[in-house]
């Protein structure tokens, strides 16, 4: 069985220009990066933006498990199933971090023959995009310690400073620094820290912006410290706004590449799902819009997290609305919502025990994904539930969690060999698609932008989480007193909790009951537009594993890379 990267390699690609040339990219709008990248000018947008909008798929998930559930696999055999059925279609996704690609989880470019290439390229440093978002945080954080080595004239509080360095590679030892040691000329000394370069808020603002002006206008609403009298400090009040803009120029331009079947695929931002957004760009969702069909993308972790993030933040600056959600799951997976192994770090997966049959442990299994077909039920959608079919899978399990997804309220639940078969795998998965987008939905916002910051809090723990209501603790009261004093109380929620729960305990799997969600702290992103109430202790610089992917990376006689996937 060849791996993804021997996959990949083997894969014919076509020139980039003849993949934007048909989807009505004009080659003065591409800046080349080599035969097999581009980035496409923003300016395009004003071209097309009379042009009738895509049927818009997200594609999510049901709460994730180690095995992994294959959400990229089956965003891009979408594409392929759709390109197959005589569509235009465009894929959108997140640019991988190098932290995850040298670590434990990888990449993120699919796998199989449902991938996007040059995939030793955009896992690595692709077009840069990552390392200008680095760049412009890291001006703004030597201009902020600059200020206070200057005498601090706008009197900063410097224990209120929110704003740290970054790098994108995951490296724990930077998590907790001090800063300005070595006398008065090397600056203030003072704590702080390091986190991985798509967790900043520059990233996520990239992500965010409609165009260049909506850029510049956003790094300068960055708040990264407050006055001893409680008053916002800015980029704009650094004077790093402008500058940062300019770092960033190239980097809001997204980025074009294939699929194995040369179908197209706009890659461009990769803010974290579980502390940002977790969706790729607005910016290269608008352009897909207007130059397909049906544009598929993808939304971070389970539809707790990137989809009610999709449709509640970043729905509400594109203004396009989501006409058909997939939710994918695997039987195996719901086998370990069902309680039939237990996951225990640094101990082998009992791959036996799932590859044997067990409809009792199927069943129990479904609740969670009878909670996320309930999620996108609340924003107005009946989704498409596909299972991304395993060979261990039995016609009963298949035919129970059919049963299952379509009680609870699914349009369809099919199945998808995307990995194994590319587009020809996804043709069932591409007709319920088509079938869903044919029908008038109810899209619609979770929450008004005018309730209290605590309504909002509670509708998504409640509604969403499934919690009986919710605790704040002191600093969270705090800030929430801060926030709307400061006019900050409109702004959307981005709830930062962990990814393997449906609730805010990494513990609690399947569809968890009869608890209350506790709110740590609230930070506010306001660059970014949202508020993000902390449901616990999240990292924003990972660590690498006793034994990093990086470990298996090299060169071959022949000066090929391997050991990337």
């Amino acid at each position: 069985m060849l791996s993804d990267l021997e996959i990949a390699q083997k894969t014919k690609m076509l020139p980039i220009k003849e993949v934007a040339a048909s989807i009505g990219i004009k080659e003065e709008e591409l800046e080349l990066y080599g035969n097999y990248k581009a980035k496409v000018k923003t300016g395009i947008f004003d071209r097309l933006k009379d042009r009738p909008q895509a049927k818009y798929i997200d594609v999510t998930a049901i709460t994730p498990t180690p095995l992994g559930e294959g959400k990229t696999v089956t965003t891009i055999g979408l594409g392929q199933g759709l390109a197959k059925l005589g569509k235009n279609v465009i894929n959108t996704l997140r640019e991988p971090s190098m932290g995850p690609v040298f670590g434990i989880k990888g990449g993120a470019a699919g796998g199989g023959y449902s991938q996007v290439v040059p995939m030793e390229d955009l896992n690595l440093h692709f077009t840069g995009d990552i390392h200008a978002v680095g760049a412009a945080n890291n001006l703004l954080c030597a201009m902020l310690d600059t200020h206070l080595q200057k005498g601090n004239k706008m009197n900063i509080d410097i224990p209120s400073i929110g704003l740290n360095r970054v790098m994108d590679i995951s490296d724990r030892a930077l998590r907790n620094i001090i800063v300005g040691l070595g006398g008065k000329e090397n600056g203030v000394p003072r704590e702080t820290g390091f986190d991985i370069t798509v967790a900043s808020e520059v990233m996520a603002i990239l992500a965010m912006a409609t165009n260049i002006f909506d850029l510049r206008e956003r790094l300068g609403k960055m708040t990264v410290a407050y006055t001893r009298e409680r008053g916002p400090i800015t980029a704009e009040d650094l004077q790093a706004a402008g500058a940062m803009t300019v770092l960033l120029k190239d980097a809001l331009n997204p980025n074009l590449i294939q699929t194995l079947e040369h179908g197209p695929c706009f890659m461009h931002c990769g803010p974290f799902a579980n502390i940002a957004h977790g969706n790729n760009s607005v910016i290269a969702d608008l352009i897909a819009s207007r130059l397909a069909d049906y544009v598929v993308t993808e939304s971070g972790f389970g539809s707790d997290m990137g989809f009610e993030k999709m449709c509640n933040i970043k729905c509400r600056t594109s203004g396009l609305k989501v006409d058909c959600a997939v939710i994918v799951c695997t039987i195996r997976a719901l086998k370990m919502h069902g309680g039939l192994i237990k996951v225990v770090a640094g101990k082998p997966l009992d791959m036996e025990k799932l590859a044997q049959e067990n409809l009792p442990v199927v069943e129990k299994g479904c609740e969670n994904l009878e909670q996320h077909i309930k999620i996108a039920l609340l924003h107005g959608i009946s989704p498409v539930v596909v299972i991304n079919r395993f060979p261990t899978d039995t016609p009963a399990e298949i035919d129970l969690v059919k049963e299952k997804g379509l009680a609870a309220g699914a349009a369809s639940v099919v199945t998808h060999e995307g990995w194994a078969k590319g587009g020809e795998g996804c043709l069932e998965l591409a007709e319920a698609v088509i079938e869903a987008t044919e029908k008038d939905n109810n899209f619609h916002y979770l929450y008004p932008l005018e309730a209290s910051i605590k309504e909002k809090i509670e509708i998504i723990a409640t509604k969403v989480y499934g919690a009986d209501g919710v605790t704040y603790l002191e600093q969270a009261e705090k800030n929430i007193k801060l926030f709307e004093s400061v006019g900050f109380g409109n702004l959307p929620i981005c709830m930062a909790k962990t990814h393997l729960s449906l609730s805010h305990d990494p513990a609690l799997k399947g569809r968890p009951r009869n608890y209350k969600i506790p709110i740590r702290d609230i930070r506010a992103s306001v660059g970014a537009g949202f508020l993000y109430p902390l449901l616990g202790t999240m990292m924003t610089m990972p660590g690498l594993p006793s034994i990093p992917a990086a470990t298996k990376v090299d060169i071959d006689k022949d000066g090929n890379t391997v050991g990337l996937f």
